[in-house]
């Protein structure tokens, strides 16, 4: 099963264009790191892993953030893969815990929208995966307990006033693919 989903991602990755050249090189890295580690799909296994997030789109072209309950800064829904969990699900399902929309990907299946390499918390390095979904843009917010109460619909103008320059390039990065 391991090597499907790891099959599925590169798959996912390999078509994938990189926006600008910090992107470029996060695809790289990611990449060549898959090829690398023995398990980069687990938390457990090594302090440098994947991570699936989500740049969630309504009809309207609001994109999807929530107030990172550690960190106190608007970011994607997205966190870890859970064990036999593909990448592009594990962007799902953390959309639904994190902010309790039904979120899907587009017609045709999964399209990786962004991709970014950072530092985590505990010394970890985040190799994240960041697919394209779509969800009703009307639900109301439901986030599971424990997790930040803050979510909202944030237009292009607001996310740059609120994201880094990753987010920022990951929105604009799935609103073209609109």
């Amino acid at each position: 099963m391991r090597a499907r989903l790891l099959t599925e991602l590169h798959d996912h990755l390999a078509v994938h264009r990189a926006r600008d050249p910090r992107e470029a090189a996060s695809l790289r890295r990611t990449l060549a790191l898959l090829a690398w580690l023995p398990d980069p799909l687990s938390e457990a296994a090594d302090s440098t892993h994947v991570t699936g997030s989500a740049i969630v789109l309504d009809a309207d072209g609001r994109v999807l953030l929530h107030r990172h309950k550690r960190l106190g800064v608007w970011l994607q829904p997205g966190g870890h893969v859970d064990p036999g969990e593909s990448v592009a699900d594990g962007a799902v399902r953390e959309t639904r815990e994190e902010t309790g929309l039904h979120a899907v990907h587009p017609p045709g299946g999964p399209v990786v929208a962004h991709v970014d390499v950072h530092e985590g918390p505990r010394g970890h390095v985040h190799l994240d995966v960041r697919y394209l979904l779509r969800a009703d843009g009307r639900a109301t917010f439901a986030p599971d307990t424990g997790e930040s109460p803050h979510v909202g619909w944030f237009d292009l103008g607001s996310v740059r006033e609120v994201g880094d320059a990753s987010l920022i390039s990951a929105a604009e990065a799935a609103l073209a693919h609109r």
